[in-house]
């Protein structure tokens, strides 16, 4: 498959965390970095993630926050 998106990093997932409707997925960068995504409890079902499951993380946005104190 073929994506426009750009930003395309593998990783695996350490974590899942599910509610009613969404749910919380870390994933473990290759090189060691984590991040989380925030998607429906449906598409966790529906891609299969569970702990160790390879994955890309496909980031697209437009904007960036960050803050500091």
């Amino acid at each position: 498959m073929k994506l426009s998106t750009r930003n395309q990093l593998d990783g695996v997932v350490t974590k899942v965390t599910c509610g009613e409707a969404m749910a919380v997925v870390r994933i473990r960068l290759n090189g060691g970095d984590e991040i989380t995504s925030s998607i429906t409890r449906d598409a966790v079902e529906d891609l299969g993630l569970a702990d160790g499951k390879a994955v890309k993380v496909l980031i697209k946005s437009t904007e960036v926050s960050l803050g500091v104190e």
